[in-house]
């Protein structure tokens, strides 16, 4: 019987992880939508936050509104900071501290943060060990050509490394932003404890999708590890 038939390791190992990806979503969901109807003293908003600590740490990135909720990121590229709707013109503990966040990312472009210069470095390798690794697997086991299997499992390896080293960077930028806020002197320390909260939560989903990366790597070594032993 094919493999993929009796991939009972997918619901062991895989499903599980999934579900904690979904409740890791709805968790930073439901913290941010919170804190995004908590205004702060200040009044700043969240593109005002991300021009001050630039200012504050001589770093200049472009930036700019683009639609929808939780879409914020930072670009690299072209050195720009995108802010969605409710960070960019709302005076929120949610909107200063992703708007916070961006920046950080910003900060450690400028810096030469090691960990994202590897991370900027693995993205073309990530996207095309992400997308072939499986098929890989796939022909290995059903062809019974094990090298080929474990070619694929290689190049999985190498996506699940991006998702390891991602975690820094996110921590980094959160403790950056965190950083800057206090240092500010304009956010009261409730204030800050909010964003701690929203950028917390942020993480989780990071974790998450870290646990889902291992559990899908381990569930295809069981797998290429089965096929080899059924057929001795």
């Amino acid at each position: 019987m094919p493999f993929f038939y009796m991939d009972y390791w997918y619901f062991v190992l895989v499903l599980p992880a999934l579900l904690v990806t979904v409740w890791a979503q709805i968790r930073v969901k439901s913290v941010f939508n919170k804190y995004s109807r908590v205004s702060v003293a200040c009044g700043m908003t969240g593109a005002q936050t991300s021009e001050y600590i630039q200012q504050a740490n001589g770093v200049r990135t472009s930036l700019r509104a683009i639609d929808g909720a939780m879409t914020d990121y930072y670009d690299p590229r072209n050195n720009c900071i995108s802010l969605s709707a409710p960070v960019f013109s709302h005076s929120t503990v949610a909107a200063v501290g992703v708007a916070a966040h961006e920046t950080g990312h910003a900060i450690q472009h400028a810096r030469g943060y090691v960990p994202v210069r590897l991370r900027t470095a693995l993205v073309p390798v990530t996207n095309f060990a992400s997308s072939i690794s499986p098929l890989l697997v796939v022909l290995g086991i059903v062809m019974s050509m094990e090298p080929l299997a474990y070619a694929g499992i290689i190049l999985f390896s190498v996506a699940v490394f991006f998702q390891l080293v991602t975690l820094p960077v996110e921590f980094n930028a959160s403790a950056r932003a965190v950083g800057a806020l206090q240092d500010s002197g304009k956010f009261t320390p409730e204030e800050i404890k909010g964003v701690r909260r929203v950028l917390t939560a942020a993480a989780l989903t990071y974790v998450a999708a870290l646990f889902v990366s291992l559990m899908s790597l381990l569930r295809l070594i069981l797998l290429v590890s089965g096929s080899r032993g059924r057929r001795r």
